[in-house]
């Protein structure tokens, strides 16, 4: 290997020294958790010393207060002192995600931890948080996943984990500067995250209490001014299938539903073309339209109704149920569009649809079921529109710090590519 190529693209000022390899067991002592025979379920206690497990950092984080987590007791403790926590330990899960690791801070320091986990302690006065983001990057998570065992739940050990090759500078200086600077940038990054997370966690509150609950009429919160009950509709009240066709082709745009953007072009999002070429068959949707998709995932255990709000129009698949507002002079689109954002319309398809083995996870409702549903919605416009107005404002800053939060990622995982070899 040229010199060139151990070296990074970028670098701090002053260190021009090729890096060297060398594998994880030469600079870290790597050791197993407590096997079932050393501890036991019924060793736990309500409150004493916490045991991180597997379960305890599948996003590369740690918690930083014992709350949820197994404890034991002092006597204990003094019996399991070969598998204390120390800052500046890392630890891997033995099953499942192999390839993420965690760094222990103060906050974890003096725990445990239990069979499924290994620790590994940096050695020779290798930096901690250089070797934590070492370990993230994409090539050593690669090898680590390769040399895995197992295929439907893979599984590593202490030997998998010594073996694995790594490129790192000889100077404990670029070590510590390149540790401080990708801690700066996780601690902005989870900043960011827990401030977005704030906001999703406000939305939710907010859409359980400003529409009524359990079979009530009224909302626990609502606008001064407004005093009536809710009103019973179906679905089919407020709006009206659409079933045009593109048969003249007036859109080439193929539309997806992301749960996050609503209604977005099938290229951009899956960086390919799905649809048929052919789009003559498919619907034509109108910008303030809505479509719902019956198939399940991830939050949406019912399928997702989102409208057309980034084009002026597109084509959907025919899978989709496509619809309009009825009466626009008479329900807000905007309020439309929060009240899909709910659990109030699950019942009513989870009384009508049954899952098929068909793709996966579609819902088998048709559209006349679909339209059948019972909610309940404010009869006065004006209490639609500020619900509708005041939760859309929401989701603006919900979006604008979900995109501050994926330009940090991106921005760590290009600098993971280029100062590392």
């Amino acid at each position: 290997m040229q010199d060139n190529e151990k070296k990074p693209a970028l670098r701090f000022k002053g260190f021009t020294d090729p890096w060297e390899q060398r594998k994880l067991g030469d600079i870290s002592e790597i050791k197993t958790g407590p096997f079932g025979s050393t501890l036991h379920a019924d060793d736990y206690v309500s409150d004493g010393i916490p045991i991180i497990t597997t379960e305890h950092f599948k996003t590369g984080s740690l918690p930083t207060d014992k709350y949820g987590l197994p404890q034991v007791s002092e006597n204990d403790f003094s019996r399991l002192s070969a598998y204390i926590l120390n800052a500046g330990d890392i630890v891997f899960s033995r099953v499942g995600s192999v390839d993420i690791n965690a760094l222990i801070t103060p906050f974890q320091s003096t725990w445990l931890f239990s069979g499924r986990v290994l620790r590994v302690r940096p050695q020779n006065k290798n930096s901690s948080q250089f070797l934590h983001t070492l370990l993230e990057t994409e090539d050593v998570k690669n090898d680590i996943r390769t040399r895995a065992v197992g295929q439907t739940m893979p599984s590593i050990n202490t030997e998998i984990l010594k073996t694995t090759p790594l490129r790192l500078p000889e100077s404990t200086l670029e070590q510590e500067q390149l540790g401080k600077y990708f801690l700066n940038l996780d601690t902005l990054i989870t900043l960011h995250q827990r401030k977005y997370e704030k906001l999703v966690n406000i939305k939710k509150s907010m859409l359980d209490k400003m529409f009524p609950q359990n079979g009530a009429s009224v909302p626990e919160i609502r606008f001064k001014g407004f005093t009536d009950p809710w009103e019973q509709r179906k679905l089919g009240d407020a709006f009206e299938r659409v079933v045009r066709k593109n048969t003249n082709n007036e859109s080439r745009l193929p539309l997806t539903i992301s749960a996050q953007d609503g209604l977005v072009d099938q290229i951009t999002y899956f960086n390919n073309r799905v649809a048929s070429r052919d789009v003559s068959n498919y619907y034509l949707v109108y910008n303030g339209e809505f479509a719902y998709n019956k198939s399940t995932s991830d939050g949406y255990p019912f399928g997702a109704v989102k409208r057309l709000d980034w084009y002026e129009k597109g084509v959907l698949s025919t899978l989709y149920i496509v619809f309009a507002l009825k009466h626009p002079e008479k329900d807000d689109s905007d309020f439309m569009t929060v009240f899909y954002d709910t659990d109030r319309w699950h019942r009513g398809v989870a009384e009508r649809a049954a899952e098929g083995a068909r793709n996966h996870g579609l819902l088998n409702i048709s559209a006349d079921d679909f339209f059948d549903i019972d909610t309940t919605m404010p009869e006065d416009k004006a209490e639609q529109e500020k619900i509708g107005r005041l939760l859309k404002k929401l989701d603006t800053l919900i979006t604008l710090h979900q995109r501050k939060l994926e330009k940090l990622q991106n921005i760590k995982k290009s600098c993971l590519e280029k100062m590392f070899v």
